[in-house]
């Protein structure tokens, strides 16, 4: 596995910790994607995932909104620096910004993201806090392709955990964050293989027609 040359190029967009970045970064070393991750893109000047990128000497670019109010004009400006590094997917990692359909447009069937909720349910923000609320039974996170429509793309592969009745908000996110760090990479991996696409905003995996996304057991 490790001597898998590194030949597609990946993109990767964060906001802040970057812990799914950090999983991407793992499994790229360990030669468990068949890519190479060539930029990380922040919205935030101290995304600690940043220094992460830093670490492993991959280019970082940093344009906050602030400095371009504009959303299609600082999506334009984010495609130009993408595009400089000829990228055949691009993974959201925690990235806390609505893309604009100009980005999606110009990126269709490539850009992935990977977000804290058994979607459909929970799109947006504070899906711990809704699971809790709402007294859910189980909780867990979706690996998606990105459209127009937020956190609603077709699901590819989503991971379980149960919740239980002590739970909290925090420990709902470190038990996710293991299986995330586990199911990113796996999907990832299934695209730089040319196993993985999207046609008509439908999922086909290995040439099949994905009618059901894939699910991960249910664990504690």
């Amino acid at each position: 596995m490790k001597n898998i040359p590194l030949k597609k190029n990946i993109v990767i967009l964060i906001s802040g910790e970057g812990s799914n970045l950090q999983a991407l970064i793992n499994a790229q070393k360990s030669g468990k994607i068949r890519g190479k991750i060539c930029f990380v893109f922040s919205n935030q000047l101290n995304a600690y995932g940043l220094k992460r990128a830093k670490k492993e000497k991959i280019p970082i670019q940093i344009l906050e909104a602030k400095t371009q109010p504009d959303h299609i004009a600082f999506d334009l400006n984010l495609i130009q620096k993408i595009d400089s590094y000829q990228p055949d997917l691009i993974a959201l990692a925690g990235y806390m910004r609505i893309l604009t359909p100009t980005f999606v447009q110009h990126y269709n069937g490539k850009i992935l993201n990977i977000h804290p909720s058994l979607l459909p349910k929970y799109p947006g923000l504070h899906t711990h806090q809704r699971v809790l609320a709402n007294g859910d039974k189980e909780h867990g996170s979706s690996v998606h392709f990105v459209t127009e429509n937020l956190d609603g793309g077709p699901v590819i592969l989503q991971s379980r955990i149960s919740v239980f009745p002590d739970d909290s908000e925090k420990t709902l996110i470190e038990r996710i964050k293991v299986h995330e760090h586990h199911i990113y990479p796996k999907v990832v991996d299934w695209f730089m293989q040319g196993r993985l696409e999207m046609r008509a905003g439908i999922v086909w995996l290995d040439g099949q027609l994905l009618t059901e996304k894939k699910d991960s057991t249910c664990v504690p």
